[in-house]
């Protein structure tokens, strides 16, 4: 059954990390990921877009920081040029040990 892309822009996607634990994200803050977004996209067949799951293979905590980063992106995106955003905040947030992996994951996933 073809799922008008109207309709599949709305749900959720499954990004799941080698050791086993899922993410469930929305389909427009998966989008923020340009390779995510190729995987997903309706018009192509990639298994990833016909089961709404994306394998990412990073540990659990950087996947975690991955989905945050892009939920926050996606809030964020059409903020007006007065408007603060508050950055620090996030980055507060990115505990040392995970960052070089973060900053490899974030590369790959082009966000």
């Amino acid at each position: 059954m073809n799922v008008p892309s109207s309709e599949k822009d709305d749900g959720w996607v499954k990004l799941v990390s080698p050791d086993q634990y899922s993410f469930l994200v929305k389909r427009s803050v998966a989008m923020m990921s340009g390779t995510l977004k190729n995987m997903l996209s309706v018009d192509s067949s990639f298994k990833e877009a016909l089961a709404n799951t994306c394998p990412i293979n990073e540990r659990a905590p950087v996947v975690e920081k991955v989905c945050e980063y892009m939920a926050f992106k996606a809030h964020y995106e059409g903020a007006g040029a007065k408007e603060e955003v508050p950055i620090n905040e996030f980055t507060e947030r990115i505990p040392p040990e995970v960052a070089l992996e973060l900053l490899l994951t974030a590369d790959y996933l082009e966000v």
